[in-house]
């Protein structure tokens, strides 16, 4: 008899409202997978949007779909060649696969070793899955698209949320100069992530509002908002700088910008170098709030808001 879990998941685009939690089969493991029980698992904005079919013409989707992409927990079976993790060992991972169906909103999941990497040790279970997902965007939009260097400076719009947050810290991990971008009431909570300057996006023309700081410009906006914020910001923007964006790709920009979308690809290895940066004190995470299995739906709902600060999970 195969083995079952626990898991939220959906039968049909409709957003959260469709997920409700029961049991599934864990589907059986293969060559080169292991079997993880979730500690925990990150909710990130995507994973809403997924619910309403929305990339369905960008990845295919198999029925029931189990929601989530990041997780943190103990490896507890290992495939024939799955031999980078001993059980027993306490991994994390960006688990966005191929095909849209076995996600971390669950029990357990089983997934190619070479997805995963150790957990940082200094920080909770909660903690650890808050992080693939946001890092990972973070990482490759000013590490590796933007090439951020130090002594730049940098506009981040949307800080205050999981990417932004990340972000923040990466770019002072860099030596770069960063304003953060979010609501006054979340103002103190960047400054604490090691923002230099602040703008309330309610208060004043972003663009205008660069420019009393950085008269010159900024060197890099990165978006991780998009909207009229966006349009907004590129008034700050040098005409030698670059903007990288997490949401637009590009179709109500000039042609002139040198732009950049990014669209998050798992990478073990940039975890392993984010999980060295946590243990050395260089990033934090803050967990907000914590939800049950149960209460998936409820979280959906929370990160489609937009106005989540820091991180939220699910516990299974």
């Amino acid at each position: 008899m195969k083995k079952k879990m626990r898991a939220a998941r959906y039968d049909q685009f409709g957003g959260p409202k469709e997920v409700k939690t029961g049991e599934i089969e864990i589907p059986e493991l293969k060559e080169g997978e292991v079997l993880v029980k979730i500690k925990a698992a990150g909710v990130n904005p995507v994973d809403a949007v997924i619910t309403k079919g929305y990339y369905k013409d960008m990845m295919p989707h198999s029925f029931p779909v189990i929601p989530g992409w990041d997780f943190a927990g103990v490896i507890e079976e290992r495939g024939h060649a799955a031999r980078r993790f001993e059980v027993g060992e306490e991994v994390y991972a960006y688990a966005r696969r191929p095909e849209v169906k076995w996600g971390t909103f669950a029990e357990y999941i089983i997934i190619p070793d070479s997805y995963l990497a150790t957990r940082p040790k200094n920080v909770s279970m909660k903690e650890a899955a808050a992080i693939p997902l946001a890092g990972l965007t973070a990482y490759q939009a000013l590490y590796i698209a933007a090439r951020l260097s130090e002594g730049q400076k940098l506009l981040i719009l949307g800080s205050s949320g999981g990417v932004g947050s990340f972000g923040i810290q990466l770019a002072k991990a860099k030596g770069a100069e960063v304003i953060g971008v979010a609501s006054s009431k979340n103002h103190e909570y960047m400054r604490s992530l090691g923002a230099d300057h602040t703008i309330d996006y309610k208060d004043k023309n972003i663009g205008e509002a660069v420019k009393e700081i950085y008269p010159e410009g900024v060197d890099l906006i990165f978006d991780c908002t998009s909207g009229d914020s966006l349009q907004q910001s590129l008034k700050g923007l040098k005409k030698s700088g670059k903007l990288v964006s997490i949401l637009n790709q590009g179709e109500d920009l000039d042609p002139n910008i040198d732009f950049e979308f990014v669209f998050v690809e798992p990478h073990a290895k940039q975890l392993e170098s984010f999980r060295e940066m946590v243990e050395e004190g260089k990033i934090t995470v803050k967990v907000n709030q914590t939800y049950s299995l149960e209460e998936a739906a409820e979280a959906l709902k929370q990160i489609e808001t937009l106005h989540t600060t820091g991180k939220i999970v699910v516990v299974p």
